[in-house]
């Protein structure tokens, strides 16, 4: 299809019920909604790319206690996308630009031109670059935790969107040693031998804390927790006198009943040993991202840097099998579904 080309329908995903558990294939419907040419000020979008992520799943919660919108069963989702502008009616944007928004989950999105973010194609190597999770990273370690020359640094759950890309910001900023935590062997490696962590374990295997000691016998300096749990706790247990704590996210907690979201503070720990606890949101503005794109893809054409991802073939379709499978953690680095 060129992009002159207007279909009469557009494919989306809705969701359709909340889970109570695990989500299943059966929480999501497939649906078609009309697609017509754009009103004043619009324009029509072509999905290209979209990526997924865990933080989906809390909106698939009605209760949630993060401060985001949630799904309406029956109405179509939404999810961070780049793609093609095919229809404009506005002069901010022509067709052919690419554009960065968040109505994924859909083939084609139609809205005012000021809902999408233009992008410079020549800036990364693909239009998928643009939806890593490089911000966030990059916001933890260098403005949250200020990673500088010498430090030793954990990053729990390092295999996902986030820690992938934390690991090799700590270690560009001077970081003397990377460590970090995953779950499987295969995970292992993949840090290792693909992305430059110095070491890393699997949480599975014995008491976190254990681990941390034997392979950071000197202490802590840096912690981007994306965990909490006993990977927090075991970390503050680990952790050096004035060590930094980026607290990004809290996987252990995130779904189900457990309370890996609620772990155990040694108060005196955090006293004596003089440690800095900052929580951050992954809200970022224009500037911080453009920020990123840049250092990117400097980063990127100096092979100073790799970005870590799942390609998922297969369009609108493929997306609530894609997503079961990243809640079952089949995949590493930033998930991406190719929609076009």
């Amino acid at each position: 299809m060129t992009v002159d080309q207007l279909p009469a329908t557009s494919r989306e995903v809705r969701l359709a019920s909340y889970p109570e558990g695990e989500v299943t294939l059966a929480h999501f419907e497939l649906g078609e909604s009309a697609l017509a040419e754009p009103g004043e000020g619009q324009v029509v979008v072509r999905n290209d790319w979209m990526t997924l992520g865990s933080v989906a799943r809390d909106q698939m919660n009605p209760d949630t206690k993060l401060p985001i919108p949630v799904f309406r069963p029956g109405i179509a989702m939404w999810g961070r996308t780049v793609g093609t502008v095919v229809r404009s009616n506005s002069p901010d944007l022509a067709v052919g630009d690419l554009v960065e928004h968040f109505s994924g989950w859909r083939e084609y999105a139609v809205g005012s031109a000021h809902e999408f973010f233009r992008r410079d194609r020549s800036l990364l190597p693909g239009p998928e670059y643009f939806l890593s999770q490089g911000p966030t990273a990059w916001h933890g370690m260098a403005g949250t935790a200020d990673v500088r020359e010498g430090d030793v640094v954990f990053v729990s759950g390092a295999t996902n969107g986030v820690g992938a890309l934390a690991g090799q910001i700590a270690r560009l900023r001077g970081a003397k040693r990377v460590i970090g935590s995953t779950g499987s062997k295969e995970k292992i490696d993949f840090l290792v031998d693909e992305l430059g962590f110095d070491a890393a374990f699997d949480y599975h295997d014995g008491p976190v804390a254990d681990r941390l000691a034997e392979l950071a016998p000197d202490g802590l300096d840096v912690v981007f927790d994306n965990v909490g749990g006993e990977q927090f706790e075991a970390a503050v247990q680990v952790a050096s006198r004035g060590a930094r704590f980026a607290l990004c996210g809290a996987l252990a907690g995130q779904h189900g009943t457990g309370d890996g979201g609620s772990p155990r503070l040694p108060l005196m720990s955090v006293i004596t040993k003089d440690l800095t606890l900052r929580g951050f949101a992954t809200l970022h503005t224009p500037d911080q991202i453009e920020d990123w794109n840049d250092r990117f893809g400097a980063w990127l054409r100096e092979g100073r840097i790799v970005f870590p991802h799942t390609v998922v073939e297969g369009g609108v379709p493929a997306l609530p099998e894609a997503f079961v499978a990243l809640m079952e953690r089949r995949y590493s680095g930033t998930v991406l579904v190719r929609l076009s």
